[in-house]
């Protein structure tokens, strides 16, 4: 740190402090200062210093200090008001608005203390000839807190009827007050009616929108404007989390999480700020704190999570149950801390019932990933206990179950387990014991082969040869799925013969003969995929051959089932399905027309036989088919359809791939919002599948960049900061991961936070710089270099530019090239005697640009590149016009602004080459040059160019917003021209 050694060192120590992260640290910077300040001897470096030290204690843990410094203010301004200057006059009666505040948060000062310093307070203000605005705020944050309403809004309408001054609170500020105080009264829509000028960004300060945001999660949540609540969270949690001093703001946060379903998020945020559990210097938004997490405690108790290890005070681990006891009870003794000295009930009340609310939305999604403590199924909804003739009897659930199964219905097989749970210890009949076997089989997928013969030997007990034979097929078929395809096509010989001689001997059914074509066919096309993914047998003859026979089979399956005409949905399901396979062997010869026509008649058969589930699968085969093909429309209506139809059937895993397709399709329609919505369930339902690391973080990958293209940067750069953790190169490619970390840059650069868009920059171009083209590599070193200058690091940002040229001529682009020069150049212009560097730089950006023109025969390329020069050489003499006010020689100064002169006027004479596509950039140059004309007392010239400039736009559009402000500088500048030439 640097030495103090007069009162412009101390005051450059304060600024670099106040810039510091709130924290201890600048705090005890505070403390340091003001002890230098008080070896200076200055009576305002002391005021100063100790102004400093109020600032910092109040935007920190430690607000319970800022009364000391601020009563020896006081003294001072008592006892020698003329050592104050006029800021610091000001500075301190804005922080008496600190003070009544800050005695509100602190219990043990006595209310009649408060309410005397509210007298003081509205005295001085009125002796200063301030308006009272600022004492009826004060005035009704004392009654609200105490809860006597009367007064509050009594208070509440004197503030606002009161003239606004310079002692007012900002806008933004006022406004969150005004709509804290509707959305406790329950006016939770005009709350944020108020709170939209400071969400929508008209009006901010240091520390708005950051409570509005916070203070409007749920407000938001009440009202069902769920989309805006997950914004404001993603956009606010960004802005609060660095800052130690807002709690309050934090633990709003936290309260969402609690409410919309995203209790692991918000252990997250427990995680992030241990100390928050024990940080005593502002008690009130410790209350705050404490409050929300007993809330969310409870949370996690009543989902069956009470002895999950969660975040908490330091120095023991903790259950949720046993935090939920702590929290609670150490709010409690808070709030009774604060209705003592109050004399209500009030704060408690208020307490209790925020620690009592109920969940406002069963799950929000987010976007961003956070790892829910458990699997937490929903509970199924309370069934009253039957009395013992109400419950169903064995008959009754065989009877429902065969229903469900004949119809086709998803729980079938559930069903089927019900009927095995109540008949044990009963003896079934072979048929009924078949089928519960059969089922069985079902649920066990390719583990159940042994079981479908089991029921294979129960159906022929029970003189069903039909079903036997079918039931060996389907043993058959599961023995294909797990690789066993000949032996498979071995057994399903003797079933397919003898089915058809049963059926030809009218003892067996269509449904049964159907059944075994159907396996025998699926175990065929099972063969086709095992070809397929083999490369000799998918090159050799013996692909074809495997084609074939797999297509005989399944049209001989729909010569079968195609002059059905009765009821019977698992014979009307067989031709969908049959539909299907040929469209599957359509693929693999190439013809994708033909599939999706095929894809979308099994779609039909299906629905149009009341499955509309079965039509998932082959909308999604279509919608891929279609996208391949260029008719995006059809892939779109196709994924629509396919989440119609599975309704609330869907696996989580297949809602996620659906709704990640169509945000894909939708994205690449720029129907960006749409696609984010889709983007959004995709990543929410990919983490409920356990597919969080995989699935997710690609959802999240193009959330984020969804977002990215609405201009939505905070939420995005949340999304994305989240995405990358799991986004792996092995995984989802080297070119995510870049793409991920440019976006994530993209969006913090326009946050401002330019040295960590400059890592995000790097890191991608670390990955890039591997690629054999390197134009991306180029352009992320670019980027990373104009972050690095944004953040202050010059000598960083030299490197990166000189790294980044290096690589634009690499890959032969000129534009790329000489901008990077011209960046070089300004840079050395900012540097200790960099004024050579500079010219030499942005004399080679000239000639790069030159010499490309002149060897481009392309007319459209060479005009891009004399447009380059135009600009560079604007740039240049831009350059040496600044460079100008370095110089102490009179003469060394025209000298510079002459060259400038030569090098704008160059950059209007090459615009005005390029004609009327470049008039904005020539009649900028004429304005530039008429400037330094003006500098170098050539008056008739500088208004002869104004003129020039007037003449350009006569008649200009008054809607072209360019051409309004030439005419505008034009009219200025000649006014000076002629003031000068009068002189």
């Amino acid at each position: 740190m640097a030495e103090i050694t007069d009162f412009d060192s101390l005051r450059r120590e304060m600024a670099a402090n106040s810039e510091r992260p709130e924290g201890p640290a600048r705090n005890a910077r505070a403390e340091q200062l003001l002890a230098e300040a008080e070896k200076l001897g200055i009576p305002l470096a002391v005021i100063e210093a100790l102004g400093h030290q109020l600032k910092v204690y109040n935007y920190s843990s430690e607000k319970d200090k800022m009364f000391v410094p601020f009563a020896r203010l006081l003294r001072m301004w008592d006892e020698r008001p003329e050592d104050f200057d006029e800021y610091e006059t000001h500075s301190l009666h804005w922080v008496f608005k600190w003070m009544s505040s800050g005695m509100l948060d602190q219990p043990h000062v006595p209310l009649a203390s408060i309410e005397k310093w509210l007298g003081e307070m509205e005295h001085r203000y009125r002796l200063a000839g301030h308006s009272e605005r600022a004492v009826r705020g004060a005035e009704f944050s004392v009654a609200a807190h105490v809860g006597d309403i009367p007064r509050a809004e009594r208070a509440y309408a004197a503030w606002l009827a009161a003239d606004r001054d310079s002692m007012a609170d900002c806008h933004a500020c006022e406004l969150h007050g005004q709509g804290w105080w509707q959305a406790e009264r329950g006016r939770d829509a005009e709350a944020l009616l108020l709170w939209r000028p400071v969400l929508e960004g008209e009006f901010t300060c240091a520390h708005e929108p950051h409570t509005v945001l916070a203070s409007s999660l749920v407000p938001l949540l009440r009202l069902g404007r769920t989309d805006e609540a997950r914004a404001n969270h993603l956009r606010g949690f960004r802005l609060v989390r660095p800052m130690e001093s807002m709690r309050g703001a934090y633990a709003d946060h936290v309260e969402f999480c609690a409410l919309s379903g995203n209790e692991a998020r918000g252990l997250e945020l427990l995680a992030e700020r241990p100390a928050y559990f024990t940080d005593a210097g502002h008690p009130r938004s410790r209350l705050d704190f404490l409050a929300v997490v007993a809330l969310l405690m409870d949370r996690l108790t009543e989902l069956g999570l009470g002895d999950r290890e969660v975040p908490g005070p330091a120095g023991r681990v903790w259950s949720a149950g046993e935090l939920a006891t702590h929290a609670r009870a150490e709010a409690l003794a808070l709030a009774a801390r604060f209705d003592e000295r109050n004399g209500t009930a009030y704060v408690s009340e208020r307490t209790r019932a925020r620690m009592g609310q109920r969940p406002l939305a069963d799950r929000l999604p987010l976007g961003v990933r956070a790892v829910r403590p458990v699997s937490v199924p929903v509970p199924p909804a309370p069934v009253p206990a039957a009395a013992p003739a109400d419950v169903p009897d064995l008959s009754a659930l065989l009877a429902e179950a065969r229903r469900l199964s004949d119809t086709l219905q998803p729980n079938a097989v559930e069903a089927w387990a019900a009927v095995a749970r109540a008949a044990e210890g009963v003896e079934l009949d072979p048929r009924d014991r078949a089928e519960v076997v059969d089922h069985e089989a079902m649920g066990r997928g390719p583990e159940g082969a042994e079981l479908f013969e089991r029921a294979a030997e129960l159906y022929a007990a029970a003189g069903d040869p039909g079903e036997a034979w079918a039931a060996r097929t389907r043993a058959a078929y599961v023995r294909a799925l797990t690789g066993q395809v000949d032996e498979a096509l071995a057994a399903v010989a003797e079933p397919y013969d003898e089915i058809l001689a049963l059926y030809a001997d009218d003892a067996t059914g269509v449904h049964q003969t159907a059944s075994v074509l159907m396996g025998r066919a699926r175990i065929l096309m099972r063969r086709v995929v095992e070809a397929d993914d083999t490369a000799e047998g998918a090159a050799s003859g013996d692909g074809e051959t495997v084609l074939g026979d797999a297509e005989a089979a399944v049209r001989e399956l729909l010569a079968f089932v195609g002059g059905y005409d009765g009821d019977d949905v698992r014979i009307v399901s067989r031709d969908a399905e049959a539909r299907a396979m040929l469209a599957e062997l359509a693929v693999r010869r190439g013809d994708l027309e033909e599939a999706v026509a095929l894809f979308g008649r099994a779609s039909a058969g299906f629905v149009g036989a009341g499955l509309p589930w079965f039509a998932v699968e082959y909308e999604a085969r279509l919608a891929g088919l279609a996208h391949h093909l260029g008719d995006i429309a059809e892939a779109e209506r196709a994924l629509r359809a396919a989440l119609a139809h599975g309704g609330p059937h869907l696996e989580a895993v297949g809602r996620a791939q659906l709704h990640l397709q169509l945000a894909e399709v939708l994205g690449g329609r720029g129907q960006a919002v749409e696609a984010a919505e889709h983007a959004l369930e995709a990543a929410h339902w990919a983490d409920e599948a356990g597919e969080g690391p995989t699935l997710g973080a690609w959802a999240r990958h193009q959330l984020g960049g969804l977002l990215l293209r609405q201009g939505r940067w905070a939420e995005a750069a949340e999304v994305l900061e989240s995405a990358l953790p799991d986004l792996s190169v092995e995984t989802h490619g080297d070119g995510a991961v870049v793409q991920a970390q440019w976006w994530l840059g993209d969006c913090l650069s326009e946050l401002g936070e330019h040295r960590e868009a400059a890592d995000r920059r790097l890191r991608a171009a670390e990955i890039a710089r591997h690629w054999p083209e390197q134009h991306d590599h180029a352009t992320l070193a670019h980027l990373a270099a104009e972050s690095l200058g944004a953040a202050g690091l010059p000598a960083e940002a030299e490197r990166a530019y000189a790294r980044a040229g290096e690589l634009w001529r690499g890959v032969g682009n000129v534009h790329g090239l000489v901008r990077s020069l011209r960046a070089r150049a300004w840079l050395a212009l900012r540097a200790d005697d960099g004024t050579d560097a500079a010219r030499e730089l942005m004399a080679g950006a000239v000639h790069e640009c030159e010499a490309a023109a002149g060897a481009t025969v392309d007319e459209e390329a060479r005009e891009r590149l004399v447009a380059e020069l135009g600009h560079t050489h604007r740039q240049f003499g831009d350059l040496l016009a600044r460079s100008a006010a370095e110089d102490a020689d009179d003469d060394a100064i025209r000298a510079t602004l002459e060259e400038a002169l030569s090098q704008v006027v160059e950059a209007a004479a090459v615009f005005a080459s390029l004609g009327d596509g470049a008039l904005d950039s020539r009649t900028g140059a004429e304005l530039a040059a008429g400037w330094l004309e003006t500098d170098l007392g050539r008056s008739a010239r500088a208004a002869a160019r104004a003129r020039a400039v007037l003449a350009a736009y006569d008649g200009a559009d008054d809607a072209d917003e360019t051409a309004q402000a030439r005419r505008a500088e034009a009219e200025q500048m000649l006014q000076v021209a002629e003031e000068q030439g009068a002189r």
